[in-house]
């Protein structure tokens, strides 16, 4: 794959489904989660996915976040990512390139992340649970192997156990 395109994958990736990590996350944060497109905006656009889930869990001293997504025409992706809101480099599994996640608490329901390829950033995001805890919105901003800005909003709602 070129370096284009790795980039842009996974900054589509990051745009369409930062979420939060940590061992003291408030509970709200725990459950499933679907992504609204008729809320979310995507600049430039369109939407790299048509349909996002993911699901936050506890894991060992950590938490666990699992993405599934449905491409436009039709791909699946299947991410995991395992870790802590410590500020901490952790690799997300499924994709080729080395990509981790570091998660740094804000306040109970803010997150802000750090997306890095390959040991350089790639995006910044911050997350936040809303006060009924019934959505994420996460706001991301990074630059395309372009050098074009790229900023998303994703909101996603909690969906029924």
């Amino acid at each position: 794959m070129r370096a284009g395109a790795r980039f842009l994958l996974v900054v589509a990736v990051v745009l369409a489904v930062a979420g939060p990590a940590g061992a003291q996350i408030h509970p709200g944060w725990f459950g499933s989660w679907r992504l609204n497109l008729d809320k979310s905006t995507y600049r430039p656009g369109p939407p790299p996915y048509r349909r996002a889930t993911y699901r936050i869990e506890r894991f060992a001293s950590g938490v666990r976040v699992v993405y599934d997504m449905v491409r436009p025409r039709g791909g699946v992706t299947h991410l995991e990512w395992t870790g802590q809101f410590d500020g901490r480099d952790y690799p997300v599994q499924g994709v080729e390139e080395y990509v981790t996640y570091a998660y740094q608490r804000i306040d109970d329901r803010t997150y802000d992340v750090i997306t890095k390829l390959d040991g350089r950033p790639a995006a910044t995001s911050r997350a936040e649970l809303s006060a009924d805890g019934q959505s994420i919105t996460t706001t991301t901003a990074g630059r395309d192997s372009r050098g074009v800005d790229v900023t998303t909003i994703t909101v996603y709602e909690r969906q029924a156990p």
